[in-house]
């Protein structure tokens, strides 16, 4: 089961769905190349005409196999929720849309517009959200840094998201590569990427995230995500 494939996945949600499939998407790293195996998600969207006890149902082998082969569970919505929830999740739907492979149904763009204000809106929220949380968390993990470790490399893929997403916000196009990603991002926000070098080699599959006593980098990444936040305000 280990090595159920997103090809077979696909094709089996496309059998037991039927018609009432629209689209599955394969999204995030594993459609943008830089999934590492056992330690990155391979993320799927499902978009379907209706939900319904009779499509849990339908889905329900096909699914159980997805996940005891390590996977997340599909995000599903229906296809009147795609249509009209571009103003909820913009930074999502530009992430997407900028990374994604259609494994099944048809392609479910069209239509779908995203307005800046709504992903600068978004993007200062989700910050100001994720620098409270982190601040949070080093106050009281500061003197255990194998559980500080484990906040920030549970946070970094979001983080990379919304540096991606602050990129297109200033005109400029994310670079894919981790590094290059958040080298551009320090050069356009005013943080020192080098600093925090060690977490975008944990994200390319580079070692992992170890920290010392005393480590710098969860300060540098604080200020990476308050400097972030100031950035994307000073946009309004």
């Amino acid at each position: 089961m280990a090595q159920l494939t997103v090809e077979h996945f696909a094709d089996a949600v496309a059998t037991a769905l039927g018609g009432r499939l629209v689209a599955l998407l394969l999204y995030g790293s594993a459609a943008r190349g830089t999934h590492v195996p056992d330690r990155s998600d391979v993320n799927t969207l499902l978009l379907c005409d209706a939900v319904d006890e009779d499509l849990f149902a339908r889905l329900e082998r096909p699914v159980r196999d997805w996940v005891k082969a390590g996977h997340p569970a599909p995000l599903i919505l229906t296809e009147r929720e795609w249509q009209t929830s571009a103003d909820a999740f913009p930074i999502e739907y530009e992430d997407i849309r900028e990374a994604h492979r259609l494994l099944a149904g048809r392609d479910p763009w069209q239509g779908i517009a995203v307005r800046r204000e709504q992903v600068r809106r978004q993007l200062e929220h989700e910050l100001m959200g994720k620098l409270v949380r982190l601040r949070q968390a080093y106050a009281a993990l500061r003197d255990d840094p194998k559980q500080l470790a484990q906040v920030i490399v549970g946070s970094a893929a979001g983080f990379f998201t919304m540096l991606r997403a602050a990129l297109r916000l200033a005109g400029k196009t994310p670079p894919v590569p981790p590094d290059a990603l958040v080298r551009e991002a320090g050069a356009l926000v005013g943080f020192a990427p080098e600093r925090l070098a060690a977490l975008e080699a944990h994200a390319r599959g580079v070692g992992r995230l170890r920290l010392a006593p005393g480590d710098p980098l969860p300060a540098a990444y604080l200020a990476a995500v308050a400097r972030t936040a100031e950035f994307v305000n000073r946009l309004a």
